[in-house]
């Protein structure tokens, strides 16, 4: 009935009696093995994922190319606060035409949480990839309610020792290099028993090693980041 209907929660709400991640949507994982293990094998919309990393650029963002691949296009890919300039060659021969990717430079941890947190708000971003080694679990939190409100998929990387305390995302991955093939290993699953680790061969075409040269600062989704650097990486 239309009374009863009325007290349904939204479908992108999760509640502690229910099991499981929200229904599943989101963005092809493209790693066989590792999809299995996903809702619906896919990386999810509607929620924190958190990666939590042994060191960065260990092939995180490798993981991530085939969901980057299949978002690029459709809305801008944002980079807040990577660990070291991305290099703008590798993104661009790694996306389709037409991808563009805003590289977020903001100057004090809090600021990186406020424009990661507008990124995913804003309902604007095809993915939006943060840096967030300091972020409080607070902070986490209000990025797990605002991605239950969007489309965007919202990847936090984080060292890997913060597996020690708790945390609101949905769906965290320790990530650990293993000879040519990253391990991932399912640390938390909402509503599922922890994974053996799954390994998955990675290459490091995305990973965020420094730039042959300084890219021009551009006055980019200014509303994302007032006191960063905003760069348009590139725009195809």
């Amino acid at each position: 009935s239309s009374s009863s209907s009325s007290h349904l929660p939204h479908p992108a709400v999760w509640r502690a009696t229910q099991a499981g991640l929200p229904p599943a949507a989101g963005l092809p994982c493209g790693h066989e093995a590792l999809a299995a293990h996903l809702p619906g094998a896919r990386w999810p919309y509607h929620c924190l994922i958190e990666f939590l990393v042994a060191r960065p650029g260990c092939g995180e963002l490798a993981l991530l190319q085939p969901a980057l691949q299949a978002a690029a296009g459709t809305a801008p890919i944002v980079l807040v606060a990577p660990p070291h300039p991305p290099l703008a060659q590798a993104w661009q021969a790694s996306l389709p035409a037409g991808a563009r990717v805003w590289w977020l430079t903001p100057q004090s941890a809090a600021d990186a949480l406020w424009a990661t947190h507008q990124a995913v708000r804003s309902a604007g971003c095809a993915a939006v990839l943060a840096w967030l080694p300091q972020a409080s679990r607070p902070g986490l939190r209000r990025l797990q309610l605002a991605a239950q409100e969007t489309r965007t998929l919202l990847v936090v990387m984080r060292p890997a020792q913060m597996q020690a305390q708790g945390s609101p995302a949905a769906l965290r991955l320790v990530l650990e290099p293993e000879a040519h093939t990253l391990a991932v290993r399912f640390h938390k699953v909402r509503g599922a028993r922890p994974l053996e680790a799954v390994r998955v061969p990675v290459w490091q075409g995305l990973a965020p090693v420094a730039a042959p040269a300084v890219l021009p600062e551009v006055p980019a989704a200014p509303a994302l980041a007032p006191s960063s650097t905003a760069n348009r990486l590139f725009e195809g």
